[in-house]
């Protein structure tokens, strides 16, 4: 009598074993016993990521500064307030009409203005900062989208093809990575501004100039990760079958570039954040009234002498907000590095 195998699960169950004549097969394995299922890389590395406590906080921060972007206009319309709103004239006004500073302590914190209220202009604090990290997020999100597009496939193809193509992608990156990047963008921001004046220009010079400035970065790495996996043994395998160098570069090497990938990722959003924000404080960001944090900053600075939770607030929402990613970002890079003891 033959038998069909069947697969074991829990205290020795059997699923899917019978033998020809329909009765039951015997077990496969002894009452009692359970059998060892092996995990994937990603079940490991999401166990690894869980342990690390600091990691998580920082990742439930992440979403919650996300949650906030996508939902900007839901929670200023159940707050009550505009970021567009201004209380500085009339009978509503906030300021104290011989100083353009808010009435009360803390910058005018009230039931009503919970973090208080700008000097001049009367604006809404907490209003501004919801949608300044909409503002944030979009351009540093996009930015490192570029530079992801750009990074990948050059240093993927550098690394894969190697000869005279290597050397042109890198040498190029090399150049890149030589210019001042911050002055050469306010210079191109400040240059083509004069063409148009667009919120929507002004947004795709920011994410261009941070994402193409950025993307030599992310290259160097895949095109080293890629050297070293074009040498293993089963590309050669798929190389001996027949596979195609794309089907090769997308199927065999990408996959093993996830990691590295990902770690990056949540490493250069926040790098592009301060860099949307120092451009901002420099005067050649995002256009007002569109709300920025560094735009915020630069605003406050003018008053921390007499209104210094303006400046606090602002300034604590970029430190936050940058800390929760590079937090997430390491304990990221350590759950996905098998070397790692943590």
């Amino acid at each position: 009598m033959s038998q069909s195998e069947g697969i074991a699960v829990g205290d020795g169950e059997i699923i899917g074993a019978s033998a020809d004549d329909g009765a039951p097969a015997p077990p496969l394995i002894a009452p009692g016993k359970t059998v060892i299922v092996g995990r994937s890389l990603w079940s490991i590395s999401w166990r690894r990521l869980k342990r690390d406590k600091l990691a998580m906080v920082a990742g439930g921060a992440v979403l919650f500064l996300v949650l906030v972007a996508i939902f900007a206009d839901q929670l200023t319309a159940l707050y009550g307030q505009n970021y567009l709103d201004q209380h500085s004239v009339g009978a509503d006004s906030l300021l104290d009409l011989a100083t353009n500073l808010p009435l009360g302590a803390f910058g005018g914190i009230s039931g009503t203005h919970w973090l208080g209220v700008t000097p001049v202009l009367g604006q809404d604090i907490l209003a501004l900062l919801i949608y300044g990290a909409r503002t944030s997020l979009i351009i540093a999100v996009a930015a490192t989208a570029l530079s992801l597009v750009l990074g990948v496939s050059l240093g993927l193809a550098a690394g894969f093809f190697r000869g005279p193509l290597d050397t042109v992608i890198s040498r190029s990156m090399d150049v890149l990575l030589s210019f001042p990047t911050l002055l050469l963008s306010i210079s191109l921001i400040t240059v083509l501004s004069f063409i148009s004046t667009s919120q929507v220009l002004r947004f795709g010079l920011i994410i261009f100039v941070l994402g193409f400035f950025g993307f030599p970065y992310i290259g160097r790495i895949v095109r080293g990760q890629v050297l070293s996996l074009r040498e293993k043994e089963f590309v050669e395998s798929a190389r001996s079958l027949g596979a195609s160098n794309t089907w090769i570069m997308t199927r065999e090497i990408i996959p093993n570039l996830i990691g590295p990938i990902l770690v990056y990722t949540t490493l250069t959003i926040p790098t592009n954040m301060l860099g949307e924000a120092g451009l901002s404080f420099l005067g050649v960001g995002v256009i007002p009234p569109t709300p920025s944090w560094g735009s915020m900053l630069s605003d406050a600075g003018n008053y921390f002498q007499v209104d210094p939770m303006y400046l606090v607030l602002s300034g604590t929402a970029i430190f936050i907000s940058v800390l929760a990613f590079n937090l997430f970002g390491d304990g990221l890079r350590d759950a996905l590095d098998p070397k790692s003891m943590r």
